[in-house]
């Protein structure tokens, strides 16, 4: 080969590196529709993700478990999960992890009809969780337990099968009440049945790790770089989403299914207070969510079981968001 060969074949080669690193490496995750994941939305819009090199794909269907399932068939390597996710299914799967969390108290709430107002007047009531042995079964003895009524004896619990089951339950009478999660969604469809909020999980101080990310063990063995790019675009959203108030709302109120601006203004000024500029996972949240757990082998574990941090404090200890935060 030729001198002018060769000096082709390598501005070949460099034209198919370069390719190659500028190429976005695909990522399939699952969310929710809830403004806990807000920091997520504003890094998918906000081009963050493709800033560090990655085409991110989402998954609006699965929640809770399903969410679990999915990362451990493979069938998508991150979740922005409930309050449980990763946690009361850890003991059937140990590959699933949480490496971030967005804050520590339930976004669970107790809905009634329009003739209760006090959690007393539940007793000889029918009430619905999504299913029992969840979170939202367990913040339901926990509403239960403080208006001094006994589970199956004073009140009679039904499984629903989902937050939005246990709406179209309450509308058509056939609960009187129903714990759910705190999504907009379920908010907004029991509002409109008529129904209203007694209690929530947040006045009652009930810790658990809500709006997790979790992943698995084996894709951070195979591919820690990409998991750490991910993570930094997702603490970039943060910081975002807590100082570019108008840009955030309007960014929320397309991935929120066009809500009215003033409901998403106060859905924003809630998320951003819950957001910390690093979403560390906070151990006693998950402890809190094994100390309620009936099963005595879930309840043996540790919270070290469920938590990889070494991504997030890497992030501190290299200064990225204390320089991130200097910026403004």
């Amino acid at each position: 080969m030729g001198i002018r060969g060769a000096r082709c074949l390598l501005v070949l080669s460099l034209l198919a590196w370069s390719d190659a690193a500028w190429a976005q490496t695909k990522m399939t995750i699952a969310t929710g529709v809830d403004p806990v994941f807000s920091a997520y939305y504003v890094a998918q819009q906000e081009g963050l993700f493709k800033k560090h090199g990655l085409d991110v794909r989402i998954n609006t269907g699965p929640s809770g478990s399903a969410m679990v399932s999915f990362l451990i068939n493979g069938q998508i390597e991150s979740a922005f999960g409930s309050e449980i996710a990763g946690v009361s299914n850890h003991n059937l799967d140990p590959n699933v992890v949480i490496v971030a969390q967005a804050t520590r108290l339930v976004r669970w709430l107790a809905v009634v009809g329009r003739n209760i107002d006090t959690l007393e007047q539940l007793k000889g009531k029918k009430v619905g969780v999504t299913q029992y042995g969840s979170e939202g079964d367990a913040f339901l003895r926990l509403v239960l337990q403080r208006a001094g009524l006994k589970p199956d004896i004073d009140v009679q619990i039904i499984q629903t099968g989902g937050s939005g089951l246990t709406v179209t339950a309450l509308a058509a009478g056939k609960i009187d009440a129903g714990a759910m999660g705190g999504s907009v969604t379920s908010v907004l469809a029991s509002r409109k049945t008529g129904a209203k909020t007694l209690i929530t999980a947040q006045e009652l101080k009930v810790l658990a790790p809500s709006g997790v990310l979790a992943t698995t063990r084996r894709k951070i063995a195979r591919n820690r770089d990409e998991v750490r790019r991910f993570i930094q675009a997702y603490v970039e959203g943060i910081h975002f989403l807590k100082n570019n108030r108008e840009a955030a709302i309007r960014i929320m109120q397309k991935y929120m299914g066009g809500l009215p601006m003033d409901i998403v203004s106060q859905l924003y000024d809630d998320a951003r207070d819950e957001y910390p500029p690093l979403p560390l996972v906070r151990e006693e949240a998950i402890q809190a969510v094994l100390d309620r757990e009936s099963d005595l082998k879930a309840r043996s574990l540790k919270p070290k079981d469920f938590i990889d941090m070494s991504f997030l404090r890497e992030l501190e200890e290299n200064g990225f968001v204390t320089t991130l935060y200097q910026k403004r």
